[in-house]
């Protein structure tokens, strides 16, 4: 099975970011060679395994499960926005950052550990992507609409394993279906509250 570790934005994060994905998808050209993610789907990648054996899962699970225990809940909002070249749009992330990727590296090193491990990712950089292009595509202005954009802080309070189930149908506009396998609560108290 293909999965991956995440942090999932809670609904109202999403919630609010919807309208503004919907002046973008609003913008000349966006129907055309843009395929737009579902906000069902949105999330951070923490770290991406692919196709793991069922009987690896345990193990990941249990190492995942001790990355999350060592990892004290953290606030985070969706901020601003970027592009991986004309490739794909994304928003950002702003609050805790530092601990994001933290946890990213603890996902990482449980994969490693759990013999799932991809190559090495240098420099975690938090997004969530909201399109990704085919074709002849700008997505500097989409992503220079979203430079404004700050979102309501939330706290990230679990880490998930998610499973991806690719499309297979072949019909236009299909796309990944997400499903949490595991989730699990971060330990420690908030940074902040004592």
């Amino acid at each position: 099975m293909r999965l991956f570790a995440a942090v999932l934005p809670p609904a109202d994060a999403v919630t609010e970011l919807g309208p503004v994905v919907g002046e973008l998808r609003g913008l000349p050209g966006a129907g055309r060679g843009l395929r737009w993610t579902d906000p069902s789907g949105w999330h951070f990648t923490l770290a991406f395994y692919g196709e793991v054996a069922e009987d690896v899962v345990p193990d990941l699970s249990a190492r995942l499960g001790r990355a999350a225990l060592r990892t004290a809940p953290f606030p985070l909002s969706l901020r601003g926005g970027g592009r991986f070249g004309d490739r794909a749009l994304w928003v950002g992330a702003a609050g805790d950052v530092r601990t994001l990727r933290l946890l990213a590296e603890r996902a990482l090193a449980a994969g490693r550990r759990a013999g799932v491990a991809r190559e090495e990712r240098r420099g975690h950089r938090p997004h969530l992507t909201l399109a990704r292009a085919s074709g002849d595509v700008e997505l500097a202005p989409y992503a220079a609409s979203l430079d404004g954009f700050a979102g309501r802080d939330w706290t990230v309070a679990d880490l998930c394993l998610v499973r991806s189930r690719l499309p297979v149908s072949g019909v236009p506009g299909d796309r990944p279906r997400y499903e949490v396998l595991r989730r699990w609560p971060l330990g420690g108290p908030l940074r902040g509250d004592g």
